[in-house]
């Protein structure tokens, strides 16, 4: 988990169902909310041993075992049917076992020699799917797909120490239920506790957002069909252009964010038009700032398209960006809500600043610090998730409160994604014009004042100076600081997150640093 040596396993039942009631009670009084990360799991079984004098062998262990108590609600909740039982090939009997083996896993042929058939059965009975089979990565499919909603699933503790940073990291409401021993064959689990586990039955909707849904939703509304009716009527140059462009490629991060923090605000799985809009809006600013950002810097591709200005010239680029501002301002206008307005112009104010300090720099190119280049994502990155999220609780009309810890978490998040950016730049073959980025104000930073900086300074083709085998130790060291810097933001965006008790927004935000910090 996160150690050597903490593989230890309570050595009897009696045991291991005290220590389970006394990680219950803890962590009820502890009034934490799922999903919690590795480090905050590690972090909570070591205060968990500490405060009660436990073996700290067994923290791995309760680190598990603390992790199926938070979603044991949540679990609940969700209907059988959507629900697998995940069972390890190691708990058939190696010697009287008449079972064989496909490409899914055992097909046990309930020779009633080992604990598999009975536990099959009881899922059986209870509508649960049940596989045998190695490993929690032959089921995320299921929960991707929305097959299942939910894992229970049985291993060794070495094998957990693989599989259950997926089910924490992909925010997966599960049990991972830690067998009473190592070992490849003939192992044993408390056969009690996991038919219990998979029992676990609540009068409550889990209501989980389907990503999935919500995507080929996004996908629709930036058809052109549907932007011919969202967006202003008429077939002029521009129109046509600004239409083409919003509907080109693009992750579409900005528009899922919103909508999908107002269905897990409000539980709403009916997105109204409104919101649709509003969705569409920040899109709409979004794909502007790309048009302007690109003549600004003088990108000739993105998407590994010819840019607008490329393609129809500087002027009419600029007429392009411009009129996406009006749409969507003009769009969030139907919301009815002042404050979506003020957000959006708020974020368009602080991208500019940020962008003005990044034009001002370029024009007298010279030292950089850490700092200075963090403020600049802090105005230019930051704002573009920060209004997506803020304006997805206007639309749900929750309570401000939120607004604080989604700024807290919008920054981090941004600072991580953007730092990320710019390792990227060095991992494709497209050059890296000079501006200020993180990666030279680490080099900054390490020499400064020297002719090698200057020389560097001076590049046109930042990438192609510094791949010279002489100066890639340089940029190796750099690369490495930048990394640790994503590491350290990517922590502190999940840690934001510590006080938000609605569930399905706190697993939506997890999800979503994850997959954008690609964790």
């Amino acid at each position: 988990m996160d150690s050597k040596n903490i593989y230890q396993i309570p050595s009897t039942f009696q045991q291991r169902n005290d220590l389970r009631q006394r990680i219950e009670r803890y962590v009820k009084s502890e009034a934490l909310s799922p999903p919690l990360s590795m480090e905050e799991l590690s972090l909570l079984a070591g205060q968990l041993i500490e405060e009660q004098t436990l073996d700290p062998a067994t923290k791995g262990w309760i680190m598990v075992e603390a992790n199926n108590t938070l979603w044991k609600d949540t679990v609940a909740s969700i209907p059988y049917e959507k629900r697998i039982l995940l069972l390890p090939k190691c708990l058939s009997d190696s010697v009287q076992c008449t079972a064989e083996t496909d490409e899914i896993g055992l097909l046990c042929r309930q020779c009633m020699n080992c604990s598999i058939p009975a536990l099959e059965k009881k899922a059986e009975e209870l509508g649960v799917m049940s596989i045998v089979a190695e490993g929690f990565t032959s089921v995320i499919g299921l929960i991707e797909n929305r097959v299942v909603d939910t894992i229970i699933g049985v291993g060794c503790l070495e094998s957990l120490e693989k599989a259950f940073p997926l089910l924490v990291n992909h925010a997966i409401p599960g049990m991972a239920i830690p067998l009473n021993q190592d070992g490849c064959k003939d192992t044993t689990v408390d056969s009690g506790y996991v038919e219990q586990m998979i029992s676990l039955y609540s009068n409550e909707e889990a209501n989980l957002l389907d990503h999935d849904l919500l995507k080929s939703h996004i996908k629709e509304w930036f058809s052109p069909e549907n932007l011919s009716r969202e967006m202003s009527s008429g077939n002029d140059h521009t129109t046509t252009i600004a239409r083409e462009w919003m509907g080109s490629d693009g992750k579409r991060w900005r528009p899922y964010l919103l909508a999908a923090t107002y269905m897990a605000l409000t539980g709403n799985r009916e997105i109204p038009d409104t919101v649709q809009k509003a969705a569409i809006a920040v899109e709409c600013f979004h794909k502007a700032s790309l048009v302007h950002d690109d003549i600004q810097d003088n990108d000739r591709f993105r998407y590994g398209k010819a840019t607008v200005h490329a393609t129809y010239g500087i002027p009419v680029g600029i007429n392009v960006g411009d009129i996406l501002l009006g749409e969507g301002y003009r769009l969030l206008s139907y919301g009815g809500k002042a404050e979506l307005l003020q957000e959006a112009a708020a974020a368009h104010i602080a991208l500019c600043k940020g962008q003005g300090t990044e034009l001002e720099w370029s024009l007298r190119p010279q030292p950089l610090t850490m700092e200075t280049v963090l403020d600049i994502f802090r105005h230019k990155t930051v704002p573009a998730f920060e209004v997506s999220l803020v304006m997805g609780l206007l639309c749900a009309e929750e309570n401000k409160q939120l607004q604080q810890t989604l700024h807290t978490y919008s920054e981090a998040l941004g600072i991580a994604y953007q730092l990320q950016d710019d390792i990227e730049d060095f991992t494709t073959e497209e050059t890296v014009a000079l501006r200020p980025s993180s990666v030279l104000a680490a080099i900054c930073e390490q020499y400064p004042d020297s002719r090698f900086l200057q020389e560097l300074l001076t590049a046109t083709d930042m990438k192609g100076f510094l791949y010279q085998p002489a100066h890639l130790p340089v940029l190796e060291k750099a690369l490495e600081q930048v990394k640790a810097l994503v590491d350290e933001y990517h922590t502190k965006a999940i840690e934001s997150l510590k006080d938000i008790r609605n569930r399905e927004l706190k697993r939506l935000l997890f999800r979503v640093t994850n997959k954008i910090l690609k964790k």
